[in-house]
């Protein structure tokens, strides 16, 4: 590259997010070059114009890539808690208001009524899935995440019977055996729950799919939506588990109870005398 193609170089690489937010000319001002360069420079990157340039970070940009969130300078109010606050109302009205309220009744219901619930999660999704089967195994004790530990898909596949359910959380970005996963899962007939992020032209094959919405004012998704969704979704599955689910809620007090006391001193709490050897 020349000089003034190193320096447009810096300033793109610097905030790659913001290029959708200029023209060609803003932007050959802002890096002190002409729009000659800028043009040369795009097409160098592999894009017919600087338009097609646009609309690639655009799309980026809606689809969450924290690469492509990333502002300047100028915007640093966006990390603000103000505008964290913010976001998350918003990302949380957004979300419930694209859940239906029969569809989640009905969700908790399969959960609740499968032979065995399998949750899965790769990534940053790993996390929420892990949290989900966390919630609901507290009534549904056949829930499992997977794969498990040194576990392989093939073993737990062969596992999955056409009368369970798998929810999936497949939030950006999606690893590639995801796809290739749920077709398998429907040939086998199991049910299939998909909580994403993603927007409709990139839906997966699912029996329900719950959208959350994650955007963030920096580059890190903003995940309090999925977690709200998680928690209404689980309260439906204690609601449907009905006293099937309370007795084993009752038991695991029991339980828990139990085991405290165990950890209770003895002798009106003076240490236990040393075993003599």
């Amino acid at each position: 590259m020349s000089a003034s193609e190193r320096r447009l170089a810096e300033v793109v690489l610097d905030f790659p997010g913001d290029i959708a937010g200029y023209s060609a000319s803003e932007l050959a001002k802002l890096a002190h070059v002409s729009n000659a360069t800028v043009r040369r420079f795009v097409r160098k990157l592999g894009y017919p114009s600087y338009e097609d340039a646009r609309r690639s970070v655009r799309a980026e940009h809606h689809a969450g890539s924290p690469l492509f969130l990333a502002g300047s300078p100028k915007s640093a109010p966006l990390g603000s808690l103000a505008a964290h606050i913010e976001q998350s109302l918003s990302n949380i009205q957004s979300t419930f208001r694209g859940l239906i309220d029969d569809d989640l009744t009905t969700i908790a219901k399969e959960i609740v009524e499968a032979r065995k619930v399998w949750v899965v999660g790769y990534r940053a999704s790993h996390g929420l899935a892990y949290y989900f089967r966390w919630q609901i195994v507290q009534v549904v004790p056949e829930a499992r995440l997977i794969p498990g530990p040194g576990e392989t898909l093939a073993v737990t596949l062969a596992s999955i019977s056409r009368s369970d359910l798998v929810l999936v959380f497949a939030l950006r970005r999606l690893v590639s055996v995801l796809p290739r996963l749920l077709a398998q899962v429907q040939r086998i007939g199991a049910k299939v729950v998909v909580v994403t992020n993603h927007r409709e032209e990139k839906k997966l094959p699912a029996n329900w799919t719950l959208r959350c919405h994650s955007q963030a004012p920096e580059p890190l998704h903003n995940h309090v939506a999925v977690m709200a969704a998680c928690h209404i979704l689980a309260t439906r599955v204690l609601e449907q588990a009905g006293v099937p689910g309370r007795l084993r809620l009752a038991t695991i007090e029991t339980i828990h109870e139990a085991l405290s006391k165990l950890d209770e001193p003895d002798n009106q709490g003076l240490p236990t005398p040393a075993p003599k050897p």
